[in-house]
């Protein structure tokens, strides 16, 4: 079997027990030799030539109810300028977090809540992540202000306001989320 026919077999990104049942341990260690496959964490790998996010795919892979949250969802969303040195991913409580050697802060959040705001961004045909939508975002930035600081979430909350952001869907969403209403009410009332 050619390297090309291996590789059409495999995903773009993938665990090593996937690859195996697909291809065959000689075949998958013949390619990540030749250089075809780049190893992202300890079992998981991808195409050479494919030009996904590593991070996020080793993420999806390894905890497929993990969620893009706070400065990293708020930088998808275009709501702040800088570039996070770290992914904030967000977990249901109790959800054991992987072992990875990548930069990544664990927020573990209320299984009762988890789930509201929570949209999917795709990374590839097959492979999707959660992200929290722009308004859980500044949300969940007004409700753990003690970790960024209230800077972040006042900027990103004026920058949706200008983009056309309403106040009563930012105020519906926060009533799930007692610890932002206050901070987010007294701010909205300074700006609007």
């Amino acid at each position: 079997m050619g390297s090309a026919a291996s590789l059409a077999e495999l995903p773009n990104v993938f665990r090593f027990s996937d690859a195996v049942r697909l291809v065959g341990e000689r075949r998958l260690r013949q390619l990540i030799d030749e250089g075809a496959l780049v190893r992202l964490a300890r079992g998981l790998y991808r195409k050479a030539e494919w030009l996904g996010e590593d991070e996020l795919s080793a993420v999806a892979l390894r905890v497929p109810r993990a969620t893009v949250a706070l400065r990293s969802a708020l930088a998808h969303h275009d709501l702040i300028d800088d570039i996070p040195s770290s992914i904030d991913i967000a977990i249901p409580r109790g959800t054991r977090t992987p072992a990875l050697d990548m930069p990544i802060r664990w927020h573990r959040f209320d299984a009762t809540t988890f789930d509201i705001g929570r949209d999917h961004m795709n990374l590839d045909h097959d492979l999707s992540i959660g992200v929290y939508s722009a308004p859980r975002s500044i949300i969940d930035a007004f409700r753990l202000r003690h970790l960024e600081g209230d800077d972040m979430a006042v900027d990103a909350l004026k920058r949706w306001l200008r983009r056309g952001g309403q106040a009563s869907e930012l105020l519906r969403a926060a009533k799930q989320f007692p610890a932002a209403r206050r901070g987010l009410n007294h701010t909205m009332s300074i700006l609007l």
